[in-house]
Order: C-alpha cells, then structure tokens, then sequence
C-alpha cells in the first residue's frame, strides 16, 4: 500500500513563484504521509493563452526546474509527477512534457502528451509537438506501478488502456482542464471512467484559478472518489490498496473478458 497525493495550484508566468508553491504543496503533502505526490500539467509555467512565451521559457529535462523538483523528491523521500513545457531542438514547438521524479533524483519515468488540445476553441498544435507513440514508461513506489498522461488525452480511452497493459495500477493525471460550460461535468465524467473501465487507481491533479477549473481527485477501481478537491490550492491524499484492485477484477474481470486490443493509427 502506498499514499498518493495530487496537489492543485494555478501557476503562473514567474517560474521561481511557481516552484515556491510547489515546495510548499510537496510538503504538505509528505507530512500526510504522501509517497507519491501529483502535481498540475504545466506546472513549471503558465500563461493565460498558449503563446510564444511557453517556448521561451522552455527547459530541458535536467534543467533548473527538474533539478528542483529532484531536491523536493530527496528531501522528503517521495516520487513526484509534474507538467513542463520542455525545450525541444525545434525553435518554433515545444513537447508537453510530464516527469516522475524519484527520491533518488532521477527521472523514472517521462510521458509528452500525446493528443494535443485542438478544441473548444483551442490549438495546442500552433506551439506544441506531439509525442511519439512509443511503449508506455512506468515506475514503481511502495510495490505499486504508476503511468502517466496527460489532460486532454483522458478523451482517449486506449491511451489509458496501453498503460496499464503496460503494468499500470494507478494512472497519474496532470491537467490543465480548461473551465466552461459543461467541462467540469466532463473531466469528473471521464476521470471515473477510466478508473472504472481499466479497474485502476486514478489520481488527477488539475490548475486552479482562472486557467483550471480545479476538482482534483484520486479515483479508485469502482468509480468512487476516495479524494477530492475544490477550487482552491491544496492537497489531498488516499491510499492506494492492491487488495482493492485485485478484489475488484475478481468481480469485475473486464480486462480479462475484453476480445479487442489497441493498435496504433499511424
């Protein structure tokens, strides 16, 4: 068993101001006893439209903010999950990047997102470069194995499904889950389905303020909601059960029962 936290803030353009908060929503989190902790998509930087300032404040992985993201993680003894817009060897795209970082410092695991946000009015494309369609890079805290993706691709149910064919109990979310009509309805919607269609764990760490419409949550196998938050920062925190995983795919063999795979498009 091991306690996963996701944390909601709104970042912003000050990527020091950002990291401060981080620090502080880290903490919190390993004092409730988090050995996992899920932070926002883009949490490195924000801006209020999806503009040239995301390229210009792109980092590697391995630069300053993964770096300090590997103090938070040694520090308190926990891997931590958050969102950066990385620095590509394109002058005009960046990748939607997630990192798990492990206590040890290293990066355990990497996801860039695959289905960019090319709707309700949006378009990610103009300034972010898909991911690669590649096996799905897990990791393991306290004998439970973790994947991640990110936001917009929680519409998609076969990248949840390739994940945990890869292994996955728990799949770690971070959004920036844009508010308007309907959208909350919509992320609660999709987050318990794919918790209850994959028989997984699902933690979901959405921004706040005015670019997230917040409700972060930590799903588990059946659909029911175990954390929750509201609109404000914050932290919340549930154990993960293995047993509660196994005893519902003793009831509920869906994955064992299921006649179709997934394959890639192209």
């Amino acid at each position: 068993m091991v306690r996963v936290a996701v944390a909601q803030f709104a970042p912003g353009l000050d990527k020091d101001a950002n990291l401060a908060e981080i620090r502080g929503l880290v903490a919190a989190a390993a004092g409730h006893g988090a050995r996992v902790v899920v932070l926002p998509e883009f949490a490195m930087f924000t801006a209020p439209r999806m503009d040239e300032r995301f390229i210009a404040s792109a980092e590697p992985v391995g630069g300053p903010f993964t770096e300090a993201l590997a103090e938070l993680a040694g520090g308190h003894g926990l891997h931590v999950v958050a969102g950066l817009n990385e620095r590509l060897d394109d002058p005009d795209r960046i990748a939607n990047t997630l990192v798990a970082i492990a206590p040890d410092g290293s990066v355990a695991a990497r996801y860039r997102k695959l289905h960019l946000y090319d709707a309700f009015g949006y378009r990610e494309s103009a300034h972010v470069r898909a991911g690669e369609i590649g096996e799905p890079e897990t990791f393991t805290a306290g004998g439970v194995t973790f994947g991640m993706q990110t936001c917009y691709d929680v519409r998609f149910p076969e990248v949840t499904r390739r994940i945990v064919d890869a292994g996955a109990d728990v799949l770690a979310l971070p959004a920036e889950w844009v508010p308007g009509p309907l959208k909350e309805d919509h992320w609660r919607t999709l987050v318990r389905a794919r918790a209850i269609e994959n028989t997984i764990y699902v933690a979901a760490a959405d921004q706040c303020g005015s670019a997230g419409a917040g409700h972060s949550m930590i799903v588990d196998p059946m659909g029911v909601v175990v954390a929750a938050l509201g609109e404000a920062p914050g932290t919340a925190a549930a154990d993960i059960d293995p047993a509660r995983i196994t005893s519902v795919r003793d009831r509920n063999p869906a994955l064992a029962l299921r006649r179709f795979g997934v394959a890639p498009l192209g």
